[in-house]
Formats: C-alpha cells, structure tokens, sequence
C-alpha cells in the first residue's frame, strides 16, 4: 500500500515558495526570448534552502560562480577551438582547480569556487565542436542562471521568510549548557564510571556545536531579520567557546591529577569549584571568587606539599579564574547579540585587524579530489572523442559535475550510487514530460498545471535531510532533461542519448572515485592526527606574541573542528572508538594550548632550557607526524627541571600552567615526584 507523504508547515512552506520562485524564473526567461528557460528554473530549486539567510548566500556566491566559470569559456574555447583534445584537457584542469580551491576554503565562499569550475564544463564542452556560438551560449547560460537566482532570492527574501536567527541562537544556548554541563561534572558526586561517561558525551557535543556555530556563522551577514549586525558578536562568541573547551579539558585533567597525588581533591579546591559552578549558573560578582582562589594559591605556596602539588594547585587556580572570565565574556556577547536583534547592536569590540582561519583542510586529500575530477573528465571525453557520439558532452559534463558534487566525502560512491539510482527512476517521468507533456502544454498556465504535482511534492522532500540527496536526483533528472533538450525538437532517439550519455558519465565518475578517491574512514581520522602533530611542531618553533595569542585560538578552534570532523568517522567502530578518538584529540587539543602559554610567556624563564625544550619538542612532534617511533623520555628531566625553577620564583608562576600541562599530557604516568 503507497502511503501519501505527510509533510509539516514548514516543508510545505518551502515547497511552495521554490516552486513559485521557479515559475516566475520560468515565465521571465520566456518571456525575455531567453533560449533555455529551464536554466532558470532549475537554479531557483538548486539555490533554495529552508532559511533565507543561506538562500542568499548561495545565490551570491552562485552567481560569482556562474561568471568566474563564463569567463573561462570565453578564454579558453577560442585559444583551443582547433584542438578539441587540448580543449577537453584545459577544461578538466580548470574544474580540478576550482574543485581543489573549493575544498581548501571550508566556508560559505567555497561555493563559489566549485561553481566556477562545473560552469565552465557545463557551458563548455558542448561548445567544443561549435565554438562559434561560444560568446552567445556563454552568455545566454549565464542570463539564465543569474534570472533564477534573482527570483530565487526575492521570493525567500519576501514571502515569509525564514531567519537564521532561531537556529543560531538555539545552538550557542545549548553550546552554553554543554559547557555548564561540563563544569558540573567535574566535581559530580556520582559514580566514577557514569561521570566519565558524561564528559566524554559533553567534549563531543561541545565539539560538534561550535564547528556548526562557525559554519552557521557565515551567513550571518546575509540574514533577513537583525541577525546580521550581530555579525561581529557572533564571531566573537564564536572565538570565547571555543576558548573555553581547553579550559575545561585542562581542568578536568589537572584535577584527576590532584586526586592521583593526594588521595582526592583538596578543600580548598573543592571549593573554589562549588564557587566556579555557582558563578556559572548565575552572575556573580567579580571578585565573588577572589577568597576561594587565594586559598587555592596558598597550596601552591604550601612547603608541606611536594612540588608537584604545588604546581597542579596554581595551575587549578589560573584555569578556574580563566574560565570564569571566558564565561562572562560569551554571557556579555549573548547579551549583545539579544540587544542586535532588536536593534541595538554594540559596537564590534574586536581588537584583531583579522582572525586567523580555524577551520581543518586537508591539502593532499584535497589535491587527490582535483585528480580523480580531471581524470573522471578525460577518461568521459576520451570516450566521446574515439566514439564520436554526438551526445558526449553530456557524458563529460555529468562526470565533472558528479565529482564536484560528492567531492567533500570520505567516501563518495555510496552517495553517487544512491543519486544513480535516483536518476533512472527520473528517466521515465522525464520521458513522459518531455515527449508527452510538453508537446501538449500550449501556454504558461497549462505548463505549470502539468509540472506541479511533481515539483511540489519533489520539494517537500528536499526539505528533508534524509531524503534530500534521493529527491535531488530526481530532480535533476527531470529539471536537467528538460534544460539540456531542446523541447521544440525532442523525439525519442535524442532523450534516450541524451539520457544515457548522462548516467555514463555519472558511472564513469563512480568508477573512477571508487580507484582513486574513495578512503576510509579511518584512513581520514589517521590524516587528522597526523595534521595535529605537524600543527604542533609548527607551535613549538613559532616564535612567542606576549600581547596576541592568535596562534593558540587559531589551533583551539581548528582542533575542535577536528573532534568534530573524528566523532562520525570513529563511530562506526567499536563501542570506545569515538570516545577514545575524542579523547585523544582533546589531550592533542591541550597540549597545544600549553605550547601557546609557554611561547607566551618564555620571556620569564632561562632562555636556553626553554629553547632546548621547545627544539625538542618540535623535533618530537615531526616525527609523530612522519608516523616514525619517537621516545618523549628525555623531555620529562628538561619539562620538571624548569617547573622547579617557576616554583622558586613568584615571577614565573603564569609558565606553571603551560609546563604543568605539558607533563599531563606528554607524561600522563610519570610520578609524582618532580625529577629535573
């Protein structure tokens, strides 16, 4: 028995606002004498997403897109037009090249650069026998194109449009609660086990929230509603959780240290703890926590302690007072933000001329994906050319448009398969539009009556996740037939080459993914650590900024990005894989907020330990990196000898957390007596 999908308000909602976007393309494309109308069309359906705010972005960068591809038709077609072979080649090369700029900027503006790559291929090689009628199709394709993606923003700019504005600020609340959460758990009275748990699910999902309030933050600017002059805020915002997660994991970690040398937590500790939850929950005043830490401070000056107690006492203290501050700073921001909504935008209070990229890339996977496109595209036009099938450019033009699309996954060809399968279902409805409906359909009002029911229920299903990649085929099925023909002179022998010639091309693309790009999950998690420990040894030779710590945040958010990017790549596997994953890049994530602090502030040691140290550590890192076996032993002598000096003097004591956390984290079974 079929059942009818049961869409909600808001998926019908959006159906209805792309399909009238896409008409009134339709009508204006026909009206203007334009040759493809569908163009047109299918990009109002391509470039709509739920939230206004997205819909606008894309378009924008669409459009940049459209044109950067043009532009490289209208050079390349003429300088190659005696040589289609050389013509194919540069091509592929240019889609390679915007596919690999692409994935090298993980932001909005990526869109952009993967546009101008399949656009160009798209208006390209079906001009590579006609190359007279380039400059007209060039700019034909792109009038098209660009009329859609004006229609496509007016109308989810206008009617009823959704803002981004309930989704971000639900995902910095929740941000906010993990991270109170996570304080809280600290000093649990529960079981052991049951609060490890805990906070292996609280570094997870504060990971995972703050990669998807940086992604979310790019398209601030382009929101309908208040949202985007909070721009700066967010960003700022942004920056302070992502500060605050080296703070817990820090203070989490010092703490069990503490309980592994004295038995449990000291009550001074136990109660500046009390305190810091307290200030956490509500807004206390500044100098609420000023007795608690000072208590704190006096194990650090307590002879009766060994050395090492002392050290974990202020390291303690400087991260329970650093995360307070934090967390007032993103309690302020938030406020800002709720004052930007109704009007009342602060100021931005950035100091920084510009923020250093936070985001995880993957150059050589990147530079792999570029290959297989270009070799996807050569292998599609070398069968075009020695078969000399008239339907060929469709063949290169859907291989380069299917190794674009699926580029940002692991493994591609599941997804490619599922959109395969998706597209032979699409081929006898496209049959029955195309050599039954259309023939039929005598004006505009008939037409849209005859495409309705389809678009509409297509739509309602794109609104879906889970099913948006199956009703995307589908739809480019049905909407890419109807723009690659020409309607006037269909018959059946042109649909089915041309059907065809766009499923090999999509098979060759699969096939040549699945030789040459397809990884494993765990293979992309190995290049994630390998990326940290480089990162790492970069830190350690970098040169110490007293005033700026751009360095440290730039590596604390690229390091959550990276959790992120590892929680659905291990969790396939065992049942402590991902917790284990998470874990690691954590204690990855504090030993480089540790080399920040020590480059911060290696003006107060001895010059020549703490450089013997750091070569040291950079040579180290290297080596993980290299995946080469590398023995950290000697660093333990040269870590505790200068920790021993920071303790004979009050001077030093802002080092004692960045020598603290090294030996936590690089030594996490040394003993607890120092041993310079």
């Amino acid at each position: 028995m079929i059942t009818r999908p049961r869409f909600s308000r808001q998926e019908w909602l959006f159906s209805l606002k792309s399909f009238f976007a896409a008409m009134l393309a339709l009508y204006l494309s026909s009206r203007f004498g334009l040759p493809r109308p569908f163009w047109s069309m299918m990009t109002a359906y391509i470039v709509a997403h739920p939230l206004a705010g997205h819909v606008r972005s894309k378009s924008l960068y669409r459009l940049c897109g459209t044109v950067l591809g043009c532009a490289a038709t209208v050079v390349l077609i003429p300088s190659l037009s005696g040589s289609p072979v050389l013509l194919s080649l540069a091509l592929a090369l240019w889609v390679g090249s915007c596919l690999y700029l692409s994935l090298m900027d993980r932001s909005a503006r990526s869109y952009a650069f993967m546009l101008g790559g399949y656009s160009a291929a798209l208006i390209g090689f079906p001009l590579v026998d006609a190359p007279a009628a380039m400059f007209d199709t060039a700019i034909a394709r792109t009038e098209e194109i660009a009329l859609g993606i004006v229609c496509a923003s007016l109308v989810h700019s206008v009617v009823l449009p959704t803002s981004l504005a309930p989704s971000l600020l639900g995902l910095i609340d929740r941000t906010l609660g993990d991270v109170r959460r996570w304080a809280g758990d600290l000093m649990s009275p529960d079981a052991e086990e049951e609060v490890r748990k805990r906070l292996a699910q609280d570094r997870r999902r504060i990971a995972t929230d703050i990669t998807q309030l940086r992604l979310l933050a790019t398209h601030v600017p382009f929101d309908t509603g208040g949202l985007r002059w909070t721009r700066h805020a967010v960003g700022d915002l942004h920056d302070g959780l992502a500060a605050l997660a080296p703070s817990l994991s820090a203070l989490e970690d010092r703490l069990a240290a503490l309980r592994d040398a004295t038995g449990g937590v000291p009550e001074p500790v136990t109660r500046a703890m009390a305190q810091d939850s307290a200030c956490l929950d509500a807004e206390a005043p500044p100098a609420a926590l000023d007795g608690v830490l000072a208590a704190v401070r006096a194990e650090g000056v307590d002879r009766r302690n060994s050395l090492w107690v002392r050290a974990l006492s202020i390291d303690v203290a400087a991260h329970v007072d650093e995360l307070v501050a934090r967390w007032r700073r993103c309690n302020a921001l938030r406020a800002d933000i709720a004052a930007g909504l109704v009007g009342h935008a602060s100021p931005p209070k950035r100091a920084e001329a510009s923020r250093p990229s936070v985001l995880h890339v993957d150059r050589g996977l990147a530079l792999r994906s570029a290959f297989t496109v270009v070799l996807s595209t050569c292998t599609a036009c070398t069968a075009w050319i020695f078969s000399g099938w008239r339907a060929g450019s469709s063949m290169a033009m859907a291989a380069a448009v299917f190794c674009s699309f699926f580029a940002t996954m692991d493994d591609p060809v599941p997804g490619m398969h599922k959109f395969l399968i998706a597209l032979l279902w699409s081929m006898p409805v496209s049959a029955f539009y195309i050599l039954g409906v259309m023939p039929l359909a005598h004006d505009f009002g008939m037409l849209v009556l005859c495409i309705a029911p389809l678009f509409l229920v297509v739509g309602g299903y794109l609104a879906r996740p889970a099913s948006s990649l199956t009703a995307l085929g589908m739809f480019f099925g049905v909407a890419g037939t109807l723009a690659l023909h020409d309607i006037a002179s269909a018959d059946w022998v042109s649909f089915i080459e041309g059907n065809l010639a766009l499923f090999a091309g999509a098979l060759i693309a699969a096939r040549v993914t699945a030789i040459v790009r397809s990884v494993s999950s765990e293979w992309s998690a190995r290049r994630i650590h390998r990326a940290t420990w480089r990162d790492l040894s970069t830190m350690s030779r970098r040169a110490a900024r007293p005033k700026r710590a751009l360095a440290r945040d730039a590596f604390a958010g690229r390091m959550l990005d990276r959790i992120a990017l590892l929680v659905p790549r291990t969790a396939g596997g065992a049942a402590d894989q991902g917790s284990e994953a998470a874990r690691l890049a954590m204690r990855e994530l504090r030993i480089g907020a540790s080399i920040g602090l020590l480059q911060q502030h290696r003006h107060l040691l001895p010059e020549m330990p703490v450089s013997e140290l750091l070569a040291a550590l950079e040579r180290a890192f290297l080596l993980q990196a290299k995946a080469s076996p590398s023995r950290l032993d000697a660093l333990l002598p040269q870590i505790d000898r200068l920790l021993a000096l920071c303790l004979a003097s009050t001077a030093c004591e802002p080092a004692v957390s960045a020598l603290v956390g090294l030996r936590r984290d690089l030594f996490a079974s040394a003993p607890s007596d120092l041993q310079p």
